[in-house]
């Protein structure tokens, strides 16, 4: 197949860019918002090559173009295609699978069949792009089936894939009606990357247990004398860009302005997340609530501040959550606030990456506490920010984040006392406390970046793995 000789290749649902539409009706291209972006466009800037994704327009076709640095392949998707591969089987099958059945999954079998075509076409599209023998990264759930598409097509390649959110235990997998396909489609890859250790072990047993591959520790030996490296490499971000944006004169005066505009209180709470179901939105919200109405918090001392990021609107679950999460606000703010002093200000709304800095600089305590997340960019990005040693990290145990942050008030979201206890607990530490916590957690994010992420993966995709098992072949299942 025809090459245009690239030799490093990202494939990822989304490119990394949003289009605007100025005053003058020109088009420019401005970087996305989202932990992927922030974590691969270094990567792609220090490697060079292309990044394959769809542009955010259905019934559009782009053809190639460079912007920042960075060659950008549209990959084009129709209506009805973002609608069943995307909103379908992407976010209301595989979504809540994922993350432990927070919300039931919906098995509808055109939605696979749209999951099917659009995976083909990026594997097509790959295919195209990448030179002989070239490195090939691709991306997160919704492009599962690619890896052994991409083979069959380019058995030439290395080709590496990270799941960036978490990896279901066996019972929960197994309902999925397309599980073998699911299995056999990361298969293709040469290393297949997972947040947690825990996440790769699932893979294993999974593919021991319904495709029927031989298997040790973890990798997997197929009958063709491919040996499939399956392995934790917890994602991270750029730290140091972070510290030297949060200690910048901009940011520290706009966390001062954010502040005072709250009233200066005694302590400033913050919680950012996209506005969806598996973030704990409720929890958390109910949790500060009831500390204000016990008394345990004065409405004079501390505000809330949630930053809930717009996130797949035209899906009904995630509308149903908006309603339910503007009325909580309403009703705790009605019942407990006074005049000009609101407890929880809540922002639906997205912000740049400089407010988001102001923001964890004005944070005495930042609350991260999901019900199920892969990674959680959120908890390490205000770490990296707290050049000082000081300020709390309040952090749920079902993040993957938590495996490395072990220094933060870990907390069970479920339980609504228990994190009203380490909310306290993270109000009323002394500086000392602070420092020692924070100290250790900025050692760990500064150290594990994500420049040394991506450096570690990409050193072992590039080991060829071969074998000299003789596996019995793939049994059905």
């Amino acid at each position: 197949m025809a090459s245009t000789g690239a030799e490093f290749v990202v494939i990822a649902n989304r490119l990394p860019v949003d289009r605007d539409v100025l005053a003058d009706g020109t088009v420019a291209w401005r970087k996305s918002p989202g932990g992927l972006v922030t974590a691969l466009e270094p990567v792609m800037k220090s490697q060079g090559g292309a990044w394959i994704g769809w542009h955010g327009a259905p019934d559009e076709t782009l053809e190639p173009f460079d912007d920042d640095g960075l060659h950008l392949v549209p990959v084009p998707l129709s209506a009805q295609e973002v609608e069943e591969y995307y909103e379908g089987f992407s976010n209301a099958t595989l979504w809540p699978l994922y993350h432990d059945v927070v919300a039931p999954p919906a098995f509808r079998r055109e939605w696979w069949d749209s999951y099917v075509a659009v995976n083909r076409r990026f594997a097509e599209r790959a295919a195209e792009e990448a030179a002989p023998d070239a490195v090939v990264w691709v991306q997160d759930y919704q492009l599962q089936l690619v890896p052994t598409m991409l083979r069959d097509l380019r058995p030439d390649l290395r080709i590496g894939f990270f799941l960036h959110i978490p990896f279901p235990p066996t019972e929960l997998f197994q309902q999925l009606p397309w599980r073998r396909q699911i299995l056999e489609g990361l298969l293709g890859a040469d290393l297949v990357g997972f947040q947690l250790p825990g996440a790769a072990q699932n893979f294993v047993r999974l593919v021991r247990q319904r495709v029927g591959h031989k298997t040790h520790r973890d990798m997997v030996y197929l009958p063709d004398g491919r040996g499939v490296l399956a392995k934790a490499y917890p994602i991270s971000i750029d730290a140091q860009g972070f510290e030297d944006l949060a200690r910048s004169e901009r940011v520290t005066q706009r966390a001062a302005e954010i502040r005072a505009s709250l009233g200066n209180p005694r302590k400033v709470l913050l919680g950012i997340d996209r506005l969806d179901y598996t973030k704990g939105l409720r929890q958390r919200i109910r949790a500060f609530g009831e500390l204000i109405r016990d008394g345990s918090v004065d409405v004079d001392d501390a505000v809330f501040v949630q930053v809930a990021t717009p996130s797949r609107e035209r899906v009904d679950q995630y509308r149903i959550l908006r309603d339910d999460i503007d009325r909580l606000v309403g009703r705790i703010n009605g019942d407990v606030g006074k005049i000009g002093q609101q407890p929880i200000q809540y922002l639906h709304a997205s912000y740049p990456r400089e407010e988001m800095a102001a923001l964890y600089r004005a944070a005495d305590v930042m609350v991260v506490t999901p019900l199920r997340d892969g990674m959680n960019l959120v908890a390490k990005e205000y770490v990296a920010c707290r050049y000082d040693d000081q300020g709390s990290l309040v952090l749920s145990e079902f993040a993957g984040a938590a495996a490395e942050l072990k220094q933060a008030y870990l907390v069970n979201p479920y339980d609504i006392n228990g994190t009203k206890a380490a909310l306290l607990q993270a109000m009323e530490a002394g500086d000392r406390e602070n420092g020692k916590r924070m100290k250790a957690m900025r050692k760990h994010v500064m150290e594990h970046d994500i420049e040394r992420w991506a450096r570690t993966f990409l050193k072992e995709l590039s080991e060829v793995r071969s074998h000299d098992k003789n596996p019995r072949p793939a049994s059905v299942s």
